[in-house]
């Protein structure tokens, strides 16, 4: 069983939503330029994220860092549905060898 993807999905998950808090508690900001998450597979299986400066440059999309925290919100949600079915199949297996 590969707990890897689950938990970096996760991962994931919490540093967009992190960008996107970002994005909105700085929309006041004078100067501030919004970042974008840039997600991609990794090697072994899992995901990985790296935050950039919007090409757009500065100003404020209020709408998509809404739908991005309720986006980032379910990938959480779904990924830890995941991790715990792993958790409980470990445990079910564990529990027929012993």
């Amino acid at each position: 069983m590969n707990i890897y993807s689950p938990l970096s999905g996760m991962k994931v998950a919490q540093t967009r939503l992190d960008m996107s808090a970002n994005n909105i508690a700085n929309l006041g900001t004078q100067n501030f330029t919004r970042q974008e998450a840039k997600q991609s597979d990794s090697a072994n299986g899992g995901t990985s994220v790296s935050l950039a400066s919007s090409a757009a440059g500065a100003g404020n999309n209020l709408e998509a860092d809404m739908v991005e925290q309720l986006k980032s919100k379910n990938t959480y949600l779904a990924n830890l549905s995941v991790f715990k079915a792993n958790n409980d199949m470990m445990s079910t297996l564990v529990n027929i060898k012993a």
